[in-house]
């Protein structure tokens, strides 16, 4: 039987259900620290057991396009033998986010927009392969990361440096990374002054947040502990209930990205979620 609904408005309906399918999230590991003692955290070591943060790094695919969410530890790190970064802090790194997306024939100059929660050198760690695609920041995070980088020395330029003259949109609150709510950026400073957190709805696994670090152990959040080292303490406490009201109204789970609990239960890529 043949159908009844023209065929320019049988067109616009098919595009609109292509628009709107729900993404992919592929999970990658992209480092770990381990830590001797987390009193820099704002916590007492003995809120909870935890000395291990995992450092994850995401693939959003969504139809034809892709998104990268947080470039994990520095490249160069990887493939090396885990290393002291300081006296409290053990680092290490198996494979590389390159070579982790090559082994899916995936490639850098595949992205089509890259985006990090904050440019802390555990988040930002290969952006300068990726200075082709298009950069979703927000503007107080990029004043701080380029523009008045030399009052920032928690940053470290010479891990984005050739973003400078990537092509960017400058964000100034929540963004629809797509257009249809699938994806959705959320801004959440205070960490650094433009962290920002990662929406997604998918349609098996159900709506989620990815924390960037909002929180980096369960015990943070439970604590609504504010590390000592956050730009902003008080925005910091703002954010935490922002973002906590945005995941309430949408009725989502909050992924600790550093949370090693978690990790351990999630599948890596190739594996994904929908």
């Amino acid at each position: 039987m043949r159908s009844s609904i023209p065929t320019g408005l049988l067109l616009l309906v098919m595009t609109c259900m292509v628009i709107a399918a729900p993404p992919k999230l592929y999970v990658f590991d992209c480092g770990s620290i381990k830590h001797k003692t987390i009193t820099q955290y704002g916590l007492k070591n003995t809120d909870t057991e935890v000395r291990e943060l995992f450092v994850p790094c995401y693939l959003v695919q969504h139809g034809e396009e892709r998104l990268l969410w947080d470039g994990g530890l520095p490249l160069a790190f990887a493939g090396k033998p885990g290393f002291d970064y300081d006296d409290n802090t053990h680092v290490s790194y198996k494979v590389s986010l390159i070579d982790q997306l090559q082994s899916m024939q995936v490639s850098p100059a595949d992205i089509d927009y890259m985006a990090f929660s904050h440019f802390h050198l555990d988040h930002n760690g290969a952006a300068n392969a990726f200075a082709a695609s298009h950069l979703l920041i927000q503007r107080p995070e990029y004043e701080a990361a380029f523009a008045a980088k030399d009052v920032n020395p928690i940053f470290d330029p010479t891990l984005y440096d050739k973003l400078i003259d990537s092509e960017k949109t400058l964000l100034d609150g929540n963004h629809d990374v797509f257009g249809d709510g699938h994806v959705v950026i959320v801004s959440a400073p205070g960490h650094t002054p433009g962290h920002q957190t990662l929406f997604l709805d998918l349609a098996e696994t159900g709506p989620i947040v990815l924390s960037g670090d909002l929180y980096h152990f369960e015990a943070s959040r439970r604590l609504q502990a504010v590390p000592e080292f956050n730009t902003d303490p008080e925005e910091s406490r703002r954010s935490f209930a922002r973002v906590d009201a945005f995941i309430k109204s949408k009725n989502a789970t909050l992924w600790i990205e550093h949370s090693k609990q978690l990790a351990d239960s999630l599948r890596k890529a190739p594996g994904f979620y929908q």
